[in-house]
């Protein structure tokens, strides 16, 4: 009896240690799971925060790399001054060595390429881990370290074309807005431009005036990705797919008589006009696009289910992070369940509690232009050694469908009327056949009304190269205010850039 419990005992022992075995290998192997997961997907990040304390070790070893735009341009550079040795090999004992951060284009890039004082924005903190890291010759590191003598960090080049951003950034004048394209095949950002602006240069010195001058001006707002607005009747974009999708068998039957307004059969109240009291007589959808006509979209907005509206809001990522690396604002699209007419009235043209940005209203358009397939937007191109061997080539972004390859088409058609008849006739006459839709969204600031006004859209219609992004803040219309800046920046990069 006393063998069978002791070799029961020894049993229940063995499977005891087998058990301890199996959770440490276990745990064993999770940890190499995650230190594989770590390396291959979050050192870069986690390395390259401004805030990581390990940086400073990078910073007393390597000079910070230089950041090039797509067309070899430098956005930024750091210049070095060391006058501890003389030029015949002896020691200075009054020499010094100091480190300038500089910006040649000055507040053209400002919000883009950020600053690396005061913290670290844009791409000055997106390209952190490869700005201060080095792979220049291995023999020449070890030299400059016995010599205490800092090596020269890598470069990063960006997905950004010079020439495009100071056409954009001319083009705006002193205007508040922004403007933003991308190249909708491949996701590459062409062009981030934001007014008002600031010179990085002196960020130190004007820091203080910059931040108590924030609530006027907000210089330092990169509008292109932070800035919200009221999308006006840019938004009739997402009500025209809206409304497809939940007519998919008669959409083309959608008729309306334009008498310059649409009253609520339900409320006299509600009353929505037509911008300047225009009147645009029987319409279908697509002339209702091309015209911006309020009262037909106004109708449609109290055709529209609420619950389907945002389902196709999600779907087009509004209310979620934007797929950038750099930091950027949530669009919002919120309605109630039992939305009253009123609420969908003003939603179907952009107004009400609808807030986009640039980045967000030039995605959709890219999507549009490429067949339905979002390419997320990317802003880095290469890492390069000092000496310009390529050591790393950032690919495109992810790819995700917002919408099927028929309702891009026919968005893209419907955009393209709004050039050859409708509201955004300053491209009509361009050598490129253009797409796109105005915006003028009516807000209220300090009391007094003023318009946003937008255009978005891509070029070639056919065969896109670019899609874009322009908003102005106190403007006219879309029509005479942003659709011009559009065209400048269209006609560069289609027919003046060599």
């Amino acid at each position: 009896m006393s063998e069978k419990k002791s070799r029961s005992g020894k049993q229940k022992s063995n499977r005891n240690i087998v058990g301890f075995i199996y959770f440490f290998a276990l745990l064993f192997f999770a940890m190499i799971g995650y230190m594989i997961y770590f390396i291959g997907w979050q050192a870069e990040d986690l390395m390259g925060n401004a805030y990581n304390p390990r940086m400073e070790v990078f910073n007393d070893r390597f000079v910070r790399g230089a950041i090039l735009s797509a067309d070899g341009q430098v956005l930024a550079q750091t210049a070095v001054t060391d006058t501890r040795v003389n030029q015949d090999g002896s020691v200075n004992p009054e020499g010094t060595y100091t480190e300038t951060r500089q910006y040649p284009f000055g507040g053209v890039f400002a919000q883009a390429v950020g600053y690396s004082t005061k913290g670290k924005t844009g791409l000055e903190a997106l390209a952190n881990f490869y700005l201060m890291q080095s792979n220049a010759n291995p023999v020449t590191q070890v030299v400059n370290e016995i010599m205490e003598t800092k090596s020269l960090g890598d470069n990063v080049v960006t997905t950004l074309d010079a020439g495009l951003q100071k056409v954009a950034y001319d083009a705006l004048g002193d205007q508040k807005g922004a403007v933003i394209a991308v190249n909708p095949t491949t996701g590459e950002v062409l062009a981030m431009a934001s007014k008002p602006s600031f010179d990085p240069n002196t960020i130190v010195e004007d820091w203080d005036d910059i931040v108590n001058n924030q609530s006027a001006a907000a210089p330092l707002l990169n509008r292109c990705t932070q800035g919200l607005y009221a999308p006006g009747s840019t938004f009739k974009i997402v009500m025209a797919l809206e409304y497809m999708r939940e007519h998919p068998n008669d959409w083309q039957d959608f008729h309306f008589d334009c008498d310059g307004e649409y009253q609520d059969p339900a409320d006299e109240r509600y009353v929505v006009h037509c911008y300047g009291g225009e009147t645009h007589g029987s319409e279908d959808l697509s002339s209702a696009f091309a015209n911006s006509c309020n009262a037909a979209f106004s109708k449609i907005g109290t055709l529209t289910d609420p619950k389907k509206l945002l389902e196709t809001g999600d779907a087009l990522l509004f209310n979620q992070d934007l797929p950038i690396s750099i930091t950027s604002s949530k669009s919002r699209l919120k309605l109630a369940a039992d939305a009253d007419p009123w609420t969908l009235m003003q939603t179907a043209i952009g107004q009400g509690d609808t807030m986009m940005s640039p980045l967000h209203e030039v995605i959709l358009s890219a999507a549009i232009a490429n067949g339905g397939v979002l390419v997320e937007p990317t802003l880095l191109r290469q890492v390069q050694s000092a000496d310009g061997k390529v050591v790393k080539t950032f690919g495109e972004g992810a790819k995700r469908t917002l919408m099927s390859v028929e309702e891009a088409s026919t968005l893209g058609g419907f955009m393209r009327r709004v050039v050859t008849e409708g509201t955004a006739s300053v491209l009509r006459k361009a050598d490129y056949e253009a797409a796109g839709k105005t915006g003028s969204a009516e807000v209220v600031k300090n009391g007094e009304k003023s318009t946003t006004a937008w255009f978005t859209g891509f070029a070639p219609y056919e065969h896109p190269e670019i899609a874009i992004c322009v908003v102005v803040e106190d403007g006219e219309t879309g029509g005479r205010t942003a659709a011009p800046i559009a065209r400048k920046v269209l006609d560069y990069w289609l027919e003046e850039r060599g």
